[in-house]
């Protein structure tokens, strides 16, 4: 049997800022939102509450602070992680147990089956009888089925015939080089994210955010219908789910690789811009406080920028596998008649030398099981592409070329979207990954899209590398065209009366 008195140290108010509730409210909230995601609107359990609130000072303070489409992501989620932990060990403390209690992590990228959500989260009572607290009823997976497990490379083995998934989830963004930027082996916006203010919700996300951050959230909350979908899928009501905090765990340890693996400053691991080591704060904007047993805790990402820094570490930080030789590869593919001269580690460069090659003509409304538009490219900009790849040689980089999704709006976040180029009409995508330009989860999309929110509705946009695609198209002499066909597929068909809607579709070409 559980003690009354560990009963009644559980139970914690809203207005509490070591309370559970406290801590999900710094994520996001819906408190008073009317309806579904309202947090008065969530199938219980978890029972959550929507009173007592906190005086409008501490709410102001602390709540709605998770960095999101921006390169303070990593450090924000690593001092919101430090001080979740510091309030749960002091109850363990408090109870009898051990002060070096630390929070786990999932590695869903390890061996089968670890891909599956470990099952201290599954059962629903607790083998006393009582129930279990880190269940939750709104978590469905991403058949909608609550069998819960993330479709990385191991899992879709074992799950060869689901309908349902295109896209894995991947530990692609470990071999890049940069944290904000782009370079060689590195697709803009970096690692870490572009260069922004406080921003919760909005913009582009950094690339170990959109795959595997976003990729995870809206798979294992998954969706049975437009006004119920889990909880992890929105940041508004993800913290309020115990596994988010095994999810991010695994995202610090994979920032934490990377560092390791990058630890020579000019591969900038992380920014030296004054903006980023001292935060928005610097800008004259919220500061990042956290709710500590002992205080509020003010932090900036300086601060959060090495473990070596802080007062932990993790069980197994691995060397992760080498990533490609990327302008090697595609030297070879492309004809160069000898082993290239140009260096990997190229200058890191910001986006400002992009061109548009095309665009499709209007916003593209995503609904059941998907949609397609034509890109029209302007034949000038589309020439200086395929001229690039022509005298790819020793000395010359040739072009790289990216498609944006801009300014996708709606209020459906638990859908993942997988965009192909040059689909053929009636095919089956999962037969022609040649095709797959990339995946993209839609985690923050309600948020970015409210008119008066931080950003101003702008939404979400994101950027996938289509090089090797256009490079095949090249190869193949199929590149001299007007336009291109674009396909973008839900990983589920999407329920009636949700929005998504794409504002365009654009291709970019990034020169030497």
């Amino acid at each position: 049997m559980v003690c009354e008195r560990c009963r009644r140290n559980a139970v914690r108010a809203l207005d509490d800022p070591s309370s559970w509730w406290f801590f999900g409210a710094i994520h996001g909230e819906y408190l008073t939102t009317t309806g579904f995601p309202g947090w008065g609107f969530i199938p219980p359990p978890p029972s959550v509450p929507t009173t007592p609130l906190p005086s409008q000072q501490v709410q102001d303070q602390y709540w709605n602070q998770c960095q999101h489409q921006s390169w303070y992501f990593a450090p924000w989620h690593r001092g919101y992680l430090l001080a979740l932990e510091a309030q749960v060990r002091a109850a363990v403390i408090s109870l009898g147990g051990p002060a070096t209690w630390a929070l786990p992590y999932w590695n869903y990228f390890g061996p089968d089956p670890e891909f599956n959500i470990p099952p201290a989260f599954t059962d629903q009572k607790l083998p006393d009888g009582s129930p279990n607290p880190l269940y939750v009823n709104s978590r469905y997976g991403p058949d909608g089925n609550k069998n819960i497990w993330v479709p990385t490379a191991e899992g879709m083995k074992q799950h060869p015939n689901d309908p349902n998934l295109f896209g894995e989830v991947t530990q692609h963004a470990l071999s890049n080089r940069v944290y904000t930027g782009t370079d060689a082996n590195t697709k803009p916006p970096g690692f870490g994210g572009p260069a922004t203010d406080f921003s919760h919700q909005g913009q582009a996300s950094g690339n170990l955010e959109n795959d595997p951050h976003n990729l995870v959230h809206g798979y294992v909350g998954g969706f049975i219908s437009n006004s119920d979908y889990g909880l992890m899928s929105d940041p508004g009501i993800a913290a309020l789910d115990p596994i988010f905090y095994l999810h991010h765990c695994n995202i610090d340890r994979m920032w934490a690789i990377w560092n390791e693996k990058h630890a020579n400053p000019t591969n900038l691991r992380c920014p030296v811009d004054a903006q980023w080591l001292n935060g928005p704060a610097v800008l004259g904007e919220r500061q990042f406080i956290m709710p500590m047993p002992t205080g509020p805790w003010v932090y900036t990402p300086q601060q959060m920028s090495s473990l070596s820094k802080l007062n932990y570490t993790y069980d197994h930080l691995p060397q992760p596998p080498a990533g490609p030789a990327m302008l090697t590869q595609r030297l070879k593919q492309l004809g160069a008649g000898a082993a290239p001269t140009v260096s990997e580690e190229d200058a890191v460069t910001t986006g400002t030398n992009m061109e548009l090659v095309g665009a499709n003509e209007k916003p593209l409304p995503i609904t059941g099981s998907g949609a397609a538009t034509t890109v029209k490219l302007d034949t000038n900009v589309r020439n200086k592409v395929s001229a690039s790849l022509a005298r790819a040689a020793e000395t010359a980089s040739p072009d790289r070329v990216y498609l944006n999704l801009e300014n996708v709006r709606g209020t459906f976040d638990p859908s993942v979207l997988s965009v192909y180029i040059n689909l053929p009409e009636g095919a089956n995508p999962k037969e022609h990954p040649e095709f797959l330009a990339g995946t993209v989860g839609l985690f923050g999309l309600r948020r970015a899209s409210l008119r008066d929110g931080l950003h101003g509705g702008q939404g979400l946009s994101f950027v996938l590398d289509i090089t090797n695609i256009v490079d095949s198209l090249y190869l193949n002499n199929s590149l001299d065209v007007d336009s291109i066909r674009v396909s973008i597929l839900p990983h589920r068909e999407l329920p009636g009366q949700s929005q998504i809607t794409v504002g365009r579709v654009s291709i970019y070409r990034q020169g030497a």
